[in-house]
């Protein structure tokens, strides 16, 4: 059956609940859901999973805001992927003690690293308030007013929640498209050390060259450990007396493996999807953010990635900027492969009209769902989405100076006699360790050009007249001179806000410039963001109406979801791509390391990848040493870190990645073709043992050796 062909079944069944799809609440799991799990293999009952006091759930984490992770011992002690920990892993690094490059071990509690704003959050409970929100009023609001009324709300529900305990605190956000809103309290701790991780050789083997790619290799890993308060096992900030934290609960480490078909279920906190977004958003979506995005992002990797090689203490300061931004750039030509080669937009062209032959036939939402309209709106935002994106991946996140150029007129903290205006002052910090000057010059210059070629000229900054007139087009004059000449980078000086010499800054005349196209933007986004979100909320109601005899998951929204399914590859290149790796693979790639800076790897590494002797760690069904292995959970950004658990909650694992075909998930879930790439916690706890030789840690795990 052809791919495109199993992609309209799909979208147009309304009878099948596929095992393998879906980022399912735990608090309301369908019990549908449940049977199905139970079908597939699951072998515990639900109260296991939420509602015990030792339930599945409580073990694992939101990492950092923008991760996940498992606890997995007594004693705190905590798994997440190492590109998840790489800042906290960078922020230690120096050219002398790189331990990004060559991993770190604290043998004693004391020799644990604090992380300055890392924290990990537990979530306690959730519950469904659509009804409290409805008698309130929210669906009679537009969706900006929402958004309001929601942070309101919020503050309040959450001031009562910890007002009966201090350690909590309370979310409201979004479920399917604003139709139910869940409400959900977490209990967060601040004070989170770093343990161990393995140089990043391993840690982010394969490097860009195999990310979004099977096989896999990647060893891709970091420990941490949760701190508490001594007296109450509690949340606290750093404090050197803090105790490692004492959960009631934690996930069991399993080195009994997996075999093909096996039950694999993750939790974790899945960032962002929108499967439930029109034709007309999906062409959005690759035209307006995913085309501009790769494009702005390969000009700046490629000026990025020339001054890291050249430089071993600017490496370390980008090693984590690149990652985050590499990522995303292969995410989105991936994901618009995907959106071509298997016709999405046709096939959700054709699900609308099975939508509106349901709403004509039985009055639903008649009057109020307009495809009509829907199509209108987002043809007059295409071009404005566009070069707002130009605009984002141009200005923001790019440079220090066009950073520090914004934020001197918008959320700095401003110091100074309040009565005595031309006294009051702003001041940058020394941030030097994370930027270089030559680097950001670089990029930004290159980026100037690169947004006036693809931008119609209403969108230009006014400075650009300036680079045109007083620099004779000269974009690298212009930005040396703004850097060299701007009081903005003068790092620690008090900048008076008030003063004529400030305003006459042309630094400071940059940050308003951009300021002032980025409201040229924003205010006609504005007047048709509203209705469009409107609309799209109709049309997910009227999905889940039409298809009532089905149970539906949400969108994730960085909140706990559990995804099932098993242990197993696809078809790749019109071949079985194999469900493992094993050992002789990666070094087969390790001979490549002199030819390919991806696969390179130390001599150490050769070494124990190299042995014939795995002992224990070598897989009982298989014989194999297992690397990375392959399920078709349905995960997507956010879920890095999160445990892969088998059919007793036993850890297997930790998922790291998807495949080519799963790139386009963040909108559709190809059961098919995506599958979740997992690192097996053996090929873990192995590099812990035979090159860490982190003996306390491994004890701590209750393996034997």
């Amino acid at each position: 059956m052809k791919k495109t062909t199993l992609m309209a079944v799909a979208l147009m069944t309304t009878a099948t609940v596929h095992a393998d799809e879906g980022m399912w609440t735990l608090y309301d799991l369908p019990g549908a859901v449940f049977e199905q799990m139970k079908t597939e293999g699951f072998a515990m009952p639900y109260a296991s999973i939420y509602e015990d006091k030792d339930a599945i759930k409580n073990a694992v984490v939101n990492f950092g805001g923008y991760c996940s992770g498992v606890v997995v011992s007594a004693d705190g002690l905590l798994f997440t992927n190492h590109h998840c920990g790489f800042e906290a892993i960078r922020s230690h690094s120096t050219v002398e003690h790189d331990y990004m490059l060559n991993g770190f071990y604290a043998k004693d509690y004391k020799d644990e690293l604090p992380n300055k704003d890392l924290f990990v959050s537990f979530m306690v409970e959730q519950k469904d308030i659509t009804s409290l929100l409805d008698s309130l009023g929210i669906y009679n609001m537009m969706p900006s007013e929402q958004d309001r009324f929601l942070d309101s709300l919020e503050n309040v529900m959450s001031k009562e929640v910890s007002a009966t305990d201090s350690t909590l605190r309370l979310e409201i956000k979004p479920f399917y498209e604003g139709n139910k809103y869940f409400a959900t309290t977490y209990r967060d701790f601040k004070d989170v050390r770093l343990v161990f991780t393995v140089p990043k050789s391993m840690g982010k083997y394969g490097g860009e060259t195999d990310n979004w790619m099977w096989p896999r290799q990647t060893c891709d890993f970091s420990v941490f450990r949760i701190y508490a308060d001594p007296e109450t096992n509690g949340p606290a900030d750093y404090n050197e007396k803090n105790v490692p934290y004492h959960p009631q609960s934690w996930a069991k480490v399993s080195m009994d493996g997996y075999k093909e078909g096996d039950f694999a279920m993750t939790i974790g906190y899945p960032g962002s999807t929108s499967r439930y977004l029109s034709s007309y958003g999906i062409r959005e979506r690759r035209d307006a953010q995913n085309e501009p995005t790769y494009k702005v992002r390969g000009i700046k990797q490629d000026v990025m990635i020339k001054h890291m090689r050249a430089d071993e203490a600017v490496r370390i300061k980008y090693d984590s900027k690149y990652a985050r931004s590499s990522n995303y750039w292969k995410n989105s030509i991936g994901m618009n492969k995907c959106i071509d080669s298997t016709q999405l937009i046709a096939h959700k062209t054709d699900f609308e009209t099975r939508i509106k032959a349901y709403q004509d036939s039985t009055g639903y939402l008649k009057g109020k769902l307009d495809f009509d309209l829907m199509r209108r709106l987002y043809d007059k935002r295409l071009d404005i989405a566009r070069a707002m994106t130009y605009f984002y991946e141009t200005f923001y996140g790019t440079c220090e100076l066009a950073d520090r150029a914004r934020r001197v007129h918008n959320g700095m903290t401003v110091e100074g006699p309040e009565n005595k205006a031309k006294k009051q002052y702003v001041t940058f910090k020394d941030n030097s360790d994370s930027w270089d000057e030559a680097l950001d010059k670089e990029v930004f210059v290159s980026l100037l050009q690169y947004y006036r070629k693809n931008v119609d000229k209403k969108y230009l900054p006014q400075f650009y007249h300036i680079i045109d007139t007083k620099f004779n087009g000269n974009y690298e004059a212009y930005v040396n001179h703004v850097w060299s000449k701007s009081m903005l980078m003068k790092t620690g000086k008090k900048l008076y806000i008030n003063k004529k010499a400030f305003k006459r800054d042309l630094g400071v005349q940059m940050g308003l410039d951009i300021l002032d196209i980025k409201a040229a933007l924003l205010t006609p986004l504005g007047a048709i963001d509203d209705s469009i979100q409107l609309q799209e909320r109709y049309l997910c109601d009227a999905k889940i109406r039409m298809e009532m005899d089905m149970p539906h998951y949400s969108d994730a929204n960085f909140t706990m979801r559990l995804s099932y399914g098993q242990v197993g590859g696809f078809m790749l290149g019109g071949k079985q791509s194999g469900y493992y790796t094993a050992a002789p693979s990666i070094v087969s790639k390790m001979k490549q390391g002199d030819k390919i800076i991806d696969y390179f790897a130390e001599p150490i590494m050769h070494d124990l990848m190299s042995t014939n002797d795995f002992g224990s760690y070598r897989d009982k069904n298989t014989g194999d040493m297992h690397l990375c292995f392959l399920t078709n959970n349905d995960i997507t950004g956010g879920n890095s870190g999160s445990p892969i658990f088998g059919d007793k909650g036993q850890l297997l694992g930790l998922a790291f990645d998807g495949n080519w075909d799963s790139l386009s998930g963040d909108i559709f879930f190809d059961s098919t073709l995506a599958r979740c790439i997992g690192v097996d916690i053996r090929y873990m706890v192995y590099l812990m043992d035979k090159w860490g030789h982190a003996d306390r840690l491994i004890k701590e795990l209750g393996i034997e050796k």
